[in-house]
């Protein structure tokens, strides 16, 4: 008798709380959004459901789904309430979302119309020319888009986005242009970009040239100070990836070099007039931070000197003015000199890289 009142006892109290967490108690609130997303499990939807309140138990949750059929999930955005059943969470979940969304992924160093070309790929329903249509309307209002430039080149922070049904072109380019904008203000663009002498949108435009050639991050801010040498003592940029800007694919840029275009920075003293892309954070943040010219004792230095010597000539300042690709992973070696250039552009040819 004691062992039969213990289980009912122990069986009535498992019930309470069972019951207790599919209908907590309090009262049901009004429906607030809830994000389905891609990639998401009953388990990691249960965790947050939990998280956010909608369920008391996660594993009771999951429990509970098992033994009433399952859940097909879709990602979405859903409208659920709070001490509401767990059946009819349940429920909610399985009636399509209110709105339903995509991934779209835009990688650092992606111009307008690669944007343009993705956003029309990863959802059909949206157009490319719509998508750059927006990108250069003044419509479209970016902080840093100084006034008489039309594009929203280098303006659109290239990350991955969750693009909903609901969503048109010019809303997908608003969000990319805010997340810039915050960006911008994590990495103090405004004050960083008058230590270093320029403007917020001359440093985008350095950043996104940063971005087109640089494979290595550690070869980013060395980069960045070649740039800055080279405007300081008004020699021509000389970046091949200006060139190819707004040309075709497959464009040669020594075929190129001849061809008189404001981007043509063989050509034209100076930053081109916009960037040439969209600059990831790593850019930027080069842009801003410039690695310092070699110390005397770097061997280019030393290399420097030895030939000044032999010559009888003055020692010429040692600052980064070239680089060139020095290895199958995209890392760049830099030069002080055209005659040191012209040697590391050698030992590229003989590695095939050029």
């Amino acid at each position: 008798m004691a062992v039969v009142i213990a289980m009912i006892l122990i069986a009535g109290w498992v019930g309470w709380w069972y019951l207790e967490r599919v209908k907590p108690e309090g009262q049901v609130t009004e429906a607030v959004p809830f994000t389905v997303l891609a990639g998401d499990n009953v388990d990691t939807l249960a965790a947050r459901l939990q998280q956010e309140g909608f369920v008391e138990d996660a594993s009771v949750f999951t429990w509970y789904v098992d033994r009433h059929g399952g859940l097909e999930i879709v990602p979405g955005y859903y409208q659920l309430r709070h001490n509401d059943h767990m059946g009819n969470v349940l429920g909610r979940l399985r009636t399509p979302p209110d709105q339903t969304f995509g991934k779209v992924t835009f990688p650092e160093g992606f111009t307008i119309q690669q944007m343009a070309d993705r956003v029309a790929e990863a959802q059909p329903r949206l157009s490319a020319a719509a998508f750059t249509a927006a990108a250069n309307s003044p419509t479209v209002i970016s902080a840093y888009r100084p006034a008489g430039v039309t594009s929203l080149e280098g303006l659109l922070f290239p990350d991955t986005y969750q693009v909903s049904n609901a969503d048109n072109e010019a809303q997908v380019v608003e969000r990319m242009v805010t997340l810039m904008e915050r960006v911008a203000t994590q990495e103090d663009l405004d004050t960083k970009a008058a230590i270093v002498g320029r403007t917020p949108y001359e440093i985008l435009i350095v950043a996104s040239m940063i971005e087109k050639e640089a494979k290595l991050d550690e070869d980013r801010p060395k980069i960045a100070r070649v740039i800055y040498n080279r405007l300081f003592t008004n020699m021509p940029l000389q970046i091949d990836a200006t060139l190819l800007y707004g040309q075709p694919k497959g464009s040669s840029p020594s075929a190129l070099r001849d061809v008189d275009t404001p981007y043509n920075t063989y050509m034209h003293l100076g930053l081109p007039p916009t960037p040439i892309a969209n600059p990831g954070r790593a850019s930027i943040q080069a842009a801003l931070n410039p690695a310092p010219n070699p110390a005397p004792g770097d061997p280019i230095c030393l290399d420097l000197k030895r030939r000044a010597q032999e010559r009888g000539e003055p020692e010429p300042p040692c600052v980064y003015l070239y680089y060139v690709l020095a290895n199958e992973n995209g890392g760049h070696v830099f030069g002080a000199s055209l005659e040191q250039h012209e040697a590391n552009v050698q030992r590229a040819r003989d590695l095939g890289l050029l």
